[in-house]
């Protein structure tokens, strides 16, 4: 895989703003966990892929403007809108169900649908990283929302569940507080 290197927040939306899918790994050069970073997301063999990479030591307007306080951290965006965050090194295997699961994909007309998942979650909360790697796991495509970063967002879910705490997951319209696993995988035909 090849990464494109940012130096600027105005360059990466420049770059990305036509783009239907595309990521950005913030690393610290000279850093053992983003040296690892980069080197297992390099192993994803995937050219269709759009990667950026920025050094956070001397690209100082694109964290902070995204709420990132530690890297590395890999951030997905589709047209220009920032919708999901991985953090830490992770292995080659788990950046490719990443992007995987971050594709759009058709439901198949001839194969069973998947129920609509959203995951509402925060960069900080370990359960959310859980469920969502719960998720991926058995190749779940879900929607991620940032709730510290949308007001509106986290208010809708507050309405919906009663409940301000995350993670929260809507399977086709029912909330799940929590990371019930139990419930997740009834729900999701998960065995």
């Amino acid at each position: 895989m090849e990464f494109v290197k940012i130096t600027s927040h105005e360059e990466l939306t420049g770059k990305i703003k036509d783009l239907e899918k595309s990521y950005l790994m913030l690393y610290k050069s000279g850093s053992a966990t983003s040296d690892c970073a980069l080197q297992n997301l390099a192993q994803v063999e995937n050219d269709a892929l759009h990667v950026f990479t920025a050094d956070v030591s001397t690209v100082r307007d694109i964290h902070e403007r995204y709420g990132i306080k530690t890297v590395p951290t890999l951030l997905a965006f589709e047209k220009d809108n920032y919708q999901n965050v991985v953090k830490g090194c992770n292995n080659p295997d788990f950046y490719r169900a990443f992007f995987e699961n971050t594709a759009y994909l058709a439901n198949d007309a001839d194969g069973p649908r998947q129920p609509s998942v959203t995951v509402y979650s925060t960069p900080s909360c370990s359960w959310c990283t859980t469920l969502k790697t719960h998720l991926r796991r058995h190749n779940i495509r879900f929607t991620d929302i940032d709730v510290s970063r949308d007001q509106s967002m986290a208010e809708e879910l507050v309405r919906k569940s009663g409940q301000q705490g995350v993670p929260q997951t809507e399977i086709d319209g029912e909330i799940i507080v929590g990371f019930d696993k139990a419930r997740i995988n009834r729900l999701l035909n998960i065995n």
